[in-house]
């Protein structure tokens, strides 16, 4: 109940023995399909996750021909049959190119195993109940009552029931850190493609979707490669064309890429984001707020946010304050 907010599409829940898993979805890839968790063929895997596996086509793909059957078209489908395939959890984790935090049933031998993703982009945490129970949840907020101990689940890191002490949790992210600057440096090319590449995989999805955009170099150039394959998907491969349509004002609408931004009146960064929006064609929307909108923010930002950290709250109550009027428009 206290974690509802996080999915307004779906809630689903599994009990076996003394295990619960329960889900709220928010849909993005496979709408319709993809409701959590998800099982295997005969029920005895299941899996609750949040996030997106940007690389699932292939993995999918492979499973497939190896004989595995899905039932959805959710990306993350393809863990449960990878780890039905025998896949260790440092094999499975360091093939998936996304950001989870995710937790596998295993109903024929009673094991469970957690995992996060590299560097913790999605929250997850882990708590015990004074019988022993563990729990793991999103957010604190729904462990508090039960657990007499709780903590943030380590980025990098999976948990395996069946391993004892300290070695239940394993680091499964292990780069090779280089300790020199390596003498070839990544060419101009080499980054752009690099770039291109990692936006175009974050624009999976099955529902609408924009950029948040503040004027700056960062955001400017996300807007711009993503607007680029918004055109192209629209319009067609030839970008000629498509900066045709753009610079006479025939682009379609459905060919415009959204963006939003957000600040107090007569902020620098709503007038170059504006400047940046004209120039790449985007749907724009502007957002502006008082200092007393913000103040007003603050119960809700603290409360989601779970945090007093005064850079974390000032940094996120403008972004809590557009996101709430993108939901609203």
């Amino acid at each position: 109940r206290r974690i509802r907010h996080r999915g307004p599409d779906w809630s689903s829940c599994y009990c076996h023995n003394d295990v619960f898993i329960a889900h709220e979805r928010l849909a993005i890839v496979d709408v319709e399909s993809g409701a959590q968790p998800l099982y295997n063929k005969d029920h005895t895997t299941v899996l609750a996750v949040n996030g997106e596996i940007y690389n699932y086509q292939p993995i999918r793909q492979q499973l497939t021909q190896e004989g595995f059957e899905f039932s959805s078209g959710s990306d993350c489908e393809v863990m449960l049959h990878m780890y039905d395939r025998g896949d260790t959890m440092e094999d499975l984790l360091n093939q998936l190119r996304g950001m989870f935090a995710f937790v596998i049933y295993d109903a024929t031998t009673g094991k469970y195993v957690a995992a996060r993703d590299h560097i913790g982009i999605i929250p997850l945490y882990i708590g015990w109940g004074p019988d022993g129970t563990v729990y793991f949840a999103s957010e604190m907020k729904a462990l508090c009552d039960r657990c007499t101990n709780y903590m943030q689940f380590p980025p990098g890191h999976y948990y395996d029931s069946t391993k004892h002490g300290v070695h239940k949790f394993e680091r499964w992210y292990n780069p090779s850190w280089r300790l020199e600057i390596p003498t070839q440096r990544p060419t101009p090319e080499e980054l752009r493609s690099a770039l291109v590449k990692s936006v175009e995989s974050h624009m999976m999805a099955d529902v609408p979707y924009g950029v948040l955009l503040s004027g700056g170099l960062d955001s400017s150039l996300v807007a711009s490669i993503a607007s680029r394959i918004r055109m192209r998907q629209a319009c067609g491969d030839d970008e000629d064309y498509c900066r045709k349509l753009r610079k006479t004002g025939k682009l379609p609408q459905i060919a415009r890429l959204r963006s939003y931004c957000v600040g107090l009146e007569g902020s620098p960064d709503v007038k170059a984001a504006r400047e940046v929006a004209e120039f790449l064609g985007t749907h724009h929307r502007e957002f502006t707020f008082t200092l007393q909108d913000g103040i007003d923010a603050l119960e809700d930002v603290i409360y989601h946010l779970e945090t007093f950290d005064v850079t974390t709250v000032r940094a996120s109550t403008p972004m809590y304050l557009m996101t709430r009027l993108i939901k609203a428009t």
